[in-house]
């Protein structure tokens, strides 16, 4: 008898899975070296994180053996409560704060406490693939609205509007955003708080790259703009704190809940079913939070990241036939390139001929549920000289590459 997978995998994409990850993992395997430009963790690239977190949580260990509450710590989710209440989020209950594994976990706890069949959540794109493998994966429809590149990658609003129906529950935002790096003013998240308003649509906003911002650019808490909107706001410790492999993150529910207490109690069930979030992390929350060391200090005109940003953008719209929108925050560079000049008719045998050819590792677009394969992620985490030059290999494959 076969044992398959099931039905509800079909319509999943994940970008570290697939047979460019197989390639990748077969070539390191054999001790080839890779050019890593996929995955946006900080630590690999020389960005460690901060000395006084590791002591928070080695001097904690001893304390952290046992199962906390499926929440979490009510510690540090006091202190995440405390966090959005200074940034002018109403209706923050220590009670809707949860914890867990990475801002990933918690999205698909999100949803899996709050989609039926067929419910429709309307999702970003370019996405970070969680969301939709996340809203497909139990059994709702992500629909996709457009974010426009000649408009520095801000949502189409007009495109939201037109992509509700009746069987809409949710709508995400992702800002700052994984892949673009754009970051949202008031005015565009007003324009979406509108939609959500008419439509009494769940709003969820994933801002995991607060602090890492350029150009002097805020960030805009989007809680702050809806206090009578349900919003769940997710954000973590992974890159901001450069301690990704912590699995740090919250969720934070705020605004009216009184008509969502059934979603709510889902919610507490479905975080009950893991028993808990790893402790030794949860307890790095409050110290990071209470602290405020983060990363921001990287994203400065001196900073790595800032200068990292800048070579990368520079070096992309050098190549001829590709374009860039610079990024205001987050850690990629989300380049176009002209099909006219480069005849790609699949972009993930792009990527996997570069890979082998290379031995650079970056994302497709339509792994990122972008519809057209002219667009690719890099990461802008290496130094500076390593970033230029790997782009600038890119650059010469793309003038000898044909399909």
């Amino acid at each position: 008898m076969k044992f398959a997978q099931s039905s509800r995998l079909s319509n999943v994409s994940d970008e570290a899975a697939g047979p460019i990850a197989e390639e990748v993992a077969r070539l390191a395997a054999t001790g080839q070296q890779i050019m890593r430009l996929d995955v946006g963790d900080p630590h690999p690239f020389g960005f460690e994180v901060p000395a006084q977190l590791v002591r928070e949580i080695a001097g904690t260990l001893a304390t952290s053996a046992g199962y906390t509450g499926a929440k979490g710590l009510l510690s540090a989710r006091r202190a995440v409560a405390q966090y959005y209440a200074a940034r002018a989020v109403p209706e923050v209950h220590v009670e809707n704060v949860f914890l867990g594994n990475g801002a990933s976990e918690l999205i698909t706890m999100s949803m899996t406490a709050l989609l039926e069949d067929r419910d429709e959540v309307l999702v970003p794109a370019p996405d970070f693939p969680v969301w939709t493998a996340a809203v497909n994966v139990n059994g709702g429809r992500a629909i996709h609205y457009r974010c426009d590149e000649s408009s520095d990658w801000y949502p189409d609003v007009a495109d939201i509007a037109n992509k509700v129906t009746s069987r809409t529950r949710a709508i995400v935002i992702i800002n700052p955003n994984n892949p673009t790096g754009a970051v949202y003013p008031p005015e565009v998240l007003t324009g979406i708080l509108t939609i959500a308003r008419e439509h009494n649509l769940i709003v969820c906003s994933d801002e995991i790259y607060d602090k890492i911002l350029y150009d002097g650019v805020s960030h805009t808490v989007t809680a702050s703009l809806a206090p009578d909107l349900i919003c769940l706001t997710f954000n973590g410790l992974s890159k901001a704190h450069r301690c990704a492999g912590f699995r740090a993150g919250w969720l934070a529910v705020s605004g009216p809940t009184d008509h969502a207490t059934s979603y709510l109690d889902g919610l507490a069930t479905v975080a009950g079913l893991r028993r808990c979030a790893n402790v030794p992390a949860q307890q790095a929350i409050r110290f990071a939070l209470d602290a405020d060391r983060s990363g921001v200090d990287l994203a400065l005109p001196a900073g790595r990241l800032h200068e990292q940003r800048d070579r990368a953008w520079a070096a992309l719209n050098a190549i001829p036939g590709v374009s860039c929108v610079k990024p205001q925050g987050a850690l990629y560079a989300f380049p176009k390139i002209d099909l006219s000049v480069y005849p790609i008719r699949d972009d993930e045998q792009f990527v996997l001929d570069l890979l082998l050819q290379e031995k650079i590792h970056i994302i497709p677009g339509t792994a990122l549920s972008w519809p057209e394969p002219d667009h690719v992620r890099i990461v802008t985490l290496p130094h500076a000289e390593k970033l230029e030059s790997a782009i600038e290999r890119i650059g010469q494959f793309l003038a000898t590459y044909r399909q």
